[in-house]
């Protein structure tokens, strides 16, 4: 088993990079874990929306590259699915079990996910509707996968 978190942007910040290494270091008992990431697009203040989709599609086309071809594709996505801690789980063991033994999960930048990496996706998994900085998003998402695995372990984790 392995997950593969595949994201736009590096994280600078040391309380999130600190909290990723802790959700990764727990992690570890469970499954392997990779981090691939590629560079921010810059953008000009106000941008248009012509300027917005050349932005997505650059990041796209860096995100698609990195990709494991062999895994099981979900993006984070506004427009996705909304799922509850254990049905997180249990999407997370149905995968493991009966598709595949390798899972990705793809982070946008800042104005979200091109056409073409949503296209290729697998699954669309929406957190919420509000919108959170994309480098705070892996920390969510570790915590959550997290869980995930502790949930399909029957071991105790807060609530």
């Amino acid at each position: 088993m392995k997950i593969t978190i595949v994201s736009v942007g590096n994280i600078k910040e040391k309380y999130l990079k600190d909290a990723i290494a802790e959700y990764s270091k727990r992690l570890s008992k469970y499954t392997k874990i990779e981090f691939l990431s590629t560079n921010d697009e810059p953008i000009c203040d106000n941008p248009s929306e012509k300027d917005e989709i050349i932005v997505k599609n650059k990041e796209g086309e860096r995100l698609l590259k990195l990709i494991p071809d062999n895994s099981y594709k979900v993006v984070l996505d506004l427009k996705g699915t909304m799922l509850t801690s254990v049905e997180l789980a249990n999407k997370i063991s149905d995968v493991f079990t009966y598709q595949n033994s390798n899972i990705s999960f793809i982070i946008g930048g800042s104005l979200g996910l091109s056409d073409a990496v949503l296209k290729s996706a697998d699954y669309h998994l929406c957190f919420s509707k509000m919108t959170f900085p994309h480098q705070l998003m892996q920390v969510i998402l570790l915590e959550q996968i997290y869980r995930a695995f502790k949930i399909n372990n029957n071991e105790t984790y807060h609530k």
